[in-house]
């Protein structure tokens, strides 16, 4: 059928829908349908009749009881993932159009919802149907709000472009449509939000109905594995803190240059004393350079070992082996300190005062870098041993001798997921006066 030949029509006469109602009944009395008609129906009409209505006189202890996941909070705002999988405010709980003192849960399984009404619909009324239940949502990056399929029967809420060719020939790569957001779209233009018409008809688009109820509206829902935008900026930061782990193995795959410039650009955000900029960030992408790197420490490591410490060969190879980390890594950066800017005291209490504040701003430094680099997906080992031999590291990466290296990091993917660490709690660590 032609795009002209397309129709959205209001089904209106509807009473108010209470809980226990056969809502099926209701509709196909409100309105005349034709084989191919795809229903629109609210969810808050499908909530009612299934007795989701809840007396509650905090709106926020009902969203916390729905919630599974906090995306985003901003002020008393939270964008949250409910029960369903569904990701939007308030977890859909609703206190708009129900009485003072309560609230409306979305369906419970709006798919099965969207099952028994298609099936009651098509019974009562001898008709080829499809059923979306919908609700109302905002969009990241976009004022405003519109309807979205949140339940479906009898209808492919995708339709998958991919290898087809556009008018000029060129093969579709990406493009999936969201054809049951498209349809609730629509279908909101005659519903309205305040006009007490709950459910509308599309007609003209029979061949998107289909003999079996499918898959429903889950396939709309991005899985997160898949999802760049899966957390609100403070909680994404929090999760990156949190995910901060020290990785020892990694894969062989190459890190790309650019996420370690990114992460060092983080860097150097931290805060400094004198407006000054105590960090240099060296490195080191190229295998000779690390290696080069590695065997000098391990030698001048070997030497003072023996010469300083007085340990036999077998306990000096235990201890060099914890270097392997930064040895087996595909990359390695050498974080320095520079005192450029420091004031220069003639009392030794202000003057190590003075070096502990740059060594706080270049630790502050450091931690920004390996949180950004969590958050381009590379696990991360910031281990001492330059501290050790600086000298050593100075000659062998050419640096000025007013860099002080502060360790190495060694950067790479995770080879493996790291171990469970258990939450801490920031009581044990807080002394309030």
């Amino acid at each position: 059928m032609s795009p002209a030949a397309l129709q959205v029509l209001p089904v209106g006469g509807l009473p108010e829908v209470d809980a226990g109602a056969d809502l099926a009944e209701l509709i196909a009395k409100a309105g005349g349908y034709e084989d191919g008609d795809i229903l629109l129906v609210t969810s808050k009409i499908v909530s009612k009749a299934e007795g989701r209505l809840l007396h509650a006189a905090d709106r926020e202890a009902a969203i916390d009881a729905e919630t599974v996941r906090v995306v985003a909070r901003r002020g008393p705002v939270r964008i949250v993932e409910n029960r369903g999988g569904f990701v939007m405010a308030a977890a859909g709980v609703d206190a708009s159009n129900t009485a003072p003192g309560t609230v409306l849960l979305l369906p419970e399984d709006p798919d099965a919802s969207a099952r028994a009404l298609r099936a009651g619909l098509q019974r009562l009324t001898g008709r080829r149907l499809a059923v979306v239940v919908t609700d109302t949502f905002g969009r990241p990056w976009r004022n405003g709000l519109t309807d979205v399929a949140i339940g479906a029967a009898g209808l492919d809420v995708l339709e998958d472009h991919r290898g087809r060719r556009d008018a000029h020939g060129n093969e579709l790569a990406l493009t999936v449509t969201a054809t049951a957001d498209e349809l609730a779209a629509a279908a909101d233009l005659v519903k309205g939000k305040a006009t007490g018409t709950p459910v509308a008809v599309v007609r003209g688009l029979g061949h998107l109905v289909t003999a079996e109820d499918g898959a429903g509206a889950r396939p709309l829902v991005r899985p997160a594995a898949d999802d760049m935008f899966r957390l609100g900026t403070s909680e994404a930061l929090r999760q990156a803190v949190t995910l901060r782990r020290t990785i020892r193995a990694f894969t062989p795959e190459p890190v790309d240059p650019g996420a370690v410039r990114r992460a060092v650009a983080a860097a150097v955000t931290a805060p400094a004393p004198h407006h000054t900029t105590p960090w240099r960030f060296v490195l080191l992408e190229s295998a000779e350079a690390r290696t080069g790197l590695l065997d000098a420490m391990l030698a001048a490591w070997q030497r003072d070992l023996r010469e300083l410490d007085g340990w036999d060969e077998a306990r000096i190879a235990r201890r060099t082996a914890r270097g392997n980390v930064l040895r087996d890594a595909p990359y390695l950066v050498v974080p320095c300190l520079v005192m450029d800017g420091s004031h220069d005291y003639p009392d030794a209490r202000r003057a190590t005062a003075e070096r502990e504040m740059f060594t706080v701003a270049i630790g502050a430094a450091v931690e920004n870098f390996l949180v950004a680099l969590t958050g381009e997906g590379y696990g991360s080992a910031w281990v001492s041993s330059t501290m050790f031999c600086r000298d050593t590291v100075r000659a062998a990466l050419d640096l000025p001798p007013t860099w002080d290296p502060m360790g190495a990091v060694a950067v790479g993917r995770p080879a493996e997921p790291p171990r469970e660490r258990p939450e801490r709690s920031a009581d044990a660590f807080v002394e309030v006066r």
